[in-house]
């Protein structure tokens, strides 16, 4: 247990390094904004770049992992929906910001870093995989359940163009896609481009664990929402056992990328569902405390989960 103590513990610091230093310097949120336009369009997008462009093709081309990995986190979608919606009769748009809140991890901020600390270079690519084709998939399905629930103004055509834009533009898609290309043609990168790919890659994670903890401290918790009660156990415990059990059942796959996979969805709830619940004017106050409790909570489930995974009480494939 204290090899996962002293492997979470530096990675969390980060995030807490943030928020202390947000709480003390009392800098406005838009100073942040520079800051994520390097972690999103130039830090993320190089490491990804790195990971999927050393790794065989044949590596990459796991469809039954992808499909299983989407499948989980949108089994998890549909249970949380159904409780706000059915069970809760909260509104259509409102349950499906939850879903979110309960399916949507911050992989793209914390799984690169986390995934890679855990389990090393063998989980590069399953992670790079998890955070491309969930964020597509995620960036479809909102704008089409905000339609449904009548949130949604715009014509379809342009909903359906916006979401080609998101998906066909989206940095850390088209640094994977690039990657996919590098790996397939089998081409090396000069040695001073490679240099610069790697120091921007190493400079990722810090950068993206820092910002979260500033974005954190500039969205304090006002009151506790009440479904809290059923979104927190279901990302970060029911989330990532569904997904080792969906995995197991899928295929015979690698046992890192299993674990990889179930790291990612023990994962808190991301930014970006505060910013779907911004964008469409629904939920946001809770979103932003969900983001805040899953966070902070996560400390102890992401350390719980690693330990167990890490001395073999979770075997990584239960049907092997």
């Amino acid at each position: 247990m204290a090899d996962i103590v002293a492997l979470v513990l530096p990675f969390f610091g980060l995030i807490l390094i943030g928020f202390l230093v947000a709480k003390v310097k009392h800098h406005p949120a838009e100073a942040l904004g520079w800051l994520n336009v390097f972690i999103i369009y130039v830090a993320l997008p190089a490491l990804f770049f790195k990971l999927v462009a050393q790794t065989p093709i044949e590596d990459l081309a796991q469809v039954d992992f992808i499909a299983a990995d989407l499948f989980g986190t949108y089994l998890v979608f549909a249970l949380v929906f159904i409780i706000g919606r059915y069970l809760r009769r909260n509104a259509f748009d409102e349950s499906v910001i939850q879903a979110f809140g309960g399916s949507y991890g911050n992989i793209g901020y914390m799984g690169p870093g986390l995934g890679l600390l855990a389990f090393g270079e063998q989980a590069a690519v399953p992670v790079a995989l998890v955070v491309c084709f969930e964020n597509a998939l995620h960036f479809m399905v909102a704008p089409a359940m905000m339609a449904m629930a009548g949130d949604e103004k715009r014509p379809p055509h342009q909903v359906a163009w916006e979401v080609v834009r998101k998906v066909s533009t989206h940095p850390f898609i088209v640094a994977t896609a690039l990657g996919f290309l590098v790996a397939a043609l089998q081409v090396q990168p000069p040695v001073a481009l490679q240099r610069l790919i790697d120091y921007l890659a190493q400079a990722a994670a810090p950068c993206a664990l820092f910002a979260m903890g500033v974005t954190l401290a500039l969205r304090p918790l006002k009151r506790i929402p009440v479904e809290i009660g059923y979104i927190v156990p279901v990302k970060l415990v029911v989330h990532p056992l569904l997904m080792w059990v969906v995995l197991s059942l899928a295929g015979n796959f690698d046992p890192v990328w299993i674990q990889a996979s179930m790291l990612l969805a023990a994962l808190p709830a991301a930014t970006n569902v505060f910013v779907l619940a911004q964008q469409y004017g629904v939920w946001q106050e809770r979103a932003s405390a969900t983001i805040l409790i899953t966070t902070a909570l996560s400390v102890v489930t992401v350390s719980l989960f690693l330990y167990a995974m890490k001395s073999g009480l979770f075997p990584a494939d239960l049907f092997p």
